[in-house]
């Protein structure tokens, strides 16, 4: 769909992953047709649209990681591979009827809050539009994180990060720097490690690694999840029991030695040479930095061709890298795994809300959000995917599910009883989150001995849900009125003064 300028819609969608589909989805569901889905790239599929590198795949089964309203039988793998999954968000575009209400091409640029005209007023890059909800679901790993490295614009070769691949470059025979051991790099460095003629990979953390397990679905297995919706059902049912059972040590650490012993003798079996294993060893709790899954990882990291570096990249020259020992390694191109900008929300600093505050400035450096999807002097706005809603263990797509469904429920609370806006209260949002912080109190996050990505500038996690995805969804699911600010018409004007008080 194309031209936005003058446009007023019901909904307004930010993104379309799995946040802003799964919503756009729902919303037809419920029989409601107007809104728009504003993307800002040329096709759907969020974070699976943009990670495009060699080994990319999901670290959750295929058959937990869909959504529950659009069961795919056809799944290839145990683990999907990126391909498959944009592959499925694009026929979910299609079978839902999705595609006619997305605007591609399209960025927004500002959303701000107009209380006179009880409605949000979007700037994009193709012109004004307004919408009484907006929903923003940019995705929480959306936007790369570069680390600023001495001498690095000097270099002669191709830089790029993970998530904005560069297919152009040609990395067989050639020296290439992996500089992250997270999620991407553990996939990237098996994926390339047998064309390139050398890869040196930077360490500053070693991550504990657990075996993956990944085979391939036959026909015959696609044919019986196909034919039989029962066992299909049974398949997620199981797999959704043995990831909640998984995420038990994290929140109580005393049953971590069993993980802990696993990821140990993984490491044993496919590493040989003590010397790398003390390098590969972590030394802090199991679940503090995020849990990684691979068959092949460590034993690419034994090849002759591969050099790990224990460090972080401290300096760039010409044409080599440079670790804290001072070696240069020679090379002809660098790859940063280096992560996304997670707990600071970007898109929060285009978000102006009652009073004209922007969000990433009344947020700071620990953003908050009441059930991680409303923010108190934000009416109509919706957080998918936003503060304590990640998880470590199990398939982010069922919180995203029960955000989804708490939107439903507000709007349908707002047209029975002829509201115009919600807003949650100070007091409802600050009660969530003082027990958000209690349930976080001795779980491995904050009591690991790591810093990780999951904790902002302040020290807190603001980026996991510390409970079973069951809690969360009890909670988030229903909209309860008595935790929002009411905005009936005629009385918009005092409740935004009030709000904008706290």
């Amino acid at each position: 769909m194309d031209g936005v300028g003058g446009r007023h819609v019901r909904v307004a969608i930010v993104g379309s992953g799995f946040g802003g589909l799964g919503m756009a989805i729902r919303l037809k569901e419920r029989g409601i047709h107007d809104f728009a889905v504003l993307e800002r790239a040329d096709d759907v599929g969020g974070v699976w649209r943009d990670n495009r590198y060699p080994g990319c795949a999901c670290d959750v089964q295929s058959h937990l990681y869909s959504f529950s309203f659009a069961p795919n039988p056809s799944w290839t793998r145990r683990f999907s591979p990126q391909p498959e999954i944009r592959a499925y968000l694009a026929r979910c575009a299609d079978e839902f009827g999705i595609r006619p209400h997305i605007h591609f091409r399209t960025d927004v640029e500002r959303a701000e809050w107009d209380a006179g005209a009880l409605r949000w007023r979007l700037t994009t890059s193709r012109g004004v539009m307004t919408a009484e909800v907006l929903v923003a679901a940019p995705g929480a790993l959306s936007e790369p994180r570069l680390p600023a490295v001495p001498g690095l614009e000097a270099f002669r070769g191709e830089v790029f990060h993970s998530a904005r691949w560069d297919e152009s470059a040609e990395l067989t025979g050639r020296r290439v720097a992996v500089v992250g051991t997270g999620a991407s790099a553990i996939q990237i460095v098996p994926a390339i490690q047998p064309v390139v003629s050398r890869l040196v990979l930077f360490q500053r953390t070693p991550p504990w690694v657990l075996p993956r397990h990944d085979a391939p679905l036959g026909p015959r297995t696609r044919r019986w999840m196909d034919r039989v919706p029962p066992l299909r059902r049974a398949m997620r049912g199981s797999l959704y029991a043995i990831r909640e059972v998984f995420g038990l040590p994290f929140r109580h650490p005393r049953l971590a030695a069993v993980p802990e012993r696993m990821a140990q003798r993984h490491l044993e079996a496919q590493v040989p040479d003590p010397a790398l294993r003390r390098i590969l060893t972590p030394t802090y709790a199991i679940g503090c930095k995020r849990i990684l899954l691979s068959d092949d990882y460590y034993p690419a990291l034994t090849q002759p061709n591969v050099r790990v570096v224990p460090s972080g990249l401290v300096r760039v020259e010409a044409d080599s890298v440079i670790g804290e020992d001072g070696v240069a390694h020679a090379v002809d191109a660098i790859v940063f795994a280096t992560g996304f900008h997670v707990t600071d929300f970007p898109f929060a600093s285009r978000i102006r809300g009652a009073g004209g505050r922007v969000m990433s400035e009344v947020w700071g450096a620990s953003p908050k959000a009441h059930l991680g999807t409303t923010v108190a002097g934000f009416p109509n706005l919706f957080v998918l995917s936003g503060p304590n809603t990640g998880l470590g263990h199990t398939s982010v797509l069922l919180m995203i599910e029960a955000q989804v469904e708490h939107v439903l429920n507000a709007m349908q609370y707002m047209q029975r009883n002829g509201i115009a806006a919600v807003a949650p209260t100070a007091e409802a949002q600050n009660e969530w989150i003082a027990e958000v912080d209690r349930k976080m109190e001795g779980t491995v996050w904050t009591s690991g001995g790591c810093r990780s990505w999951y904790l902002d500038e302040t020290g807190r996690n603001s980026t996991l849900w510390p409970g079973s995805v069951g809690s969360f969804v009890r909670r988030v699911r229903p909209f309860v009125d008595e935790d929002y600010h009411l905005y009936p018409p005629p009385a918009v004007h005092a409740i935004d003064a009030e709000i904008a008080r706290g």
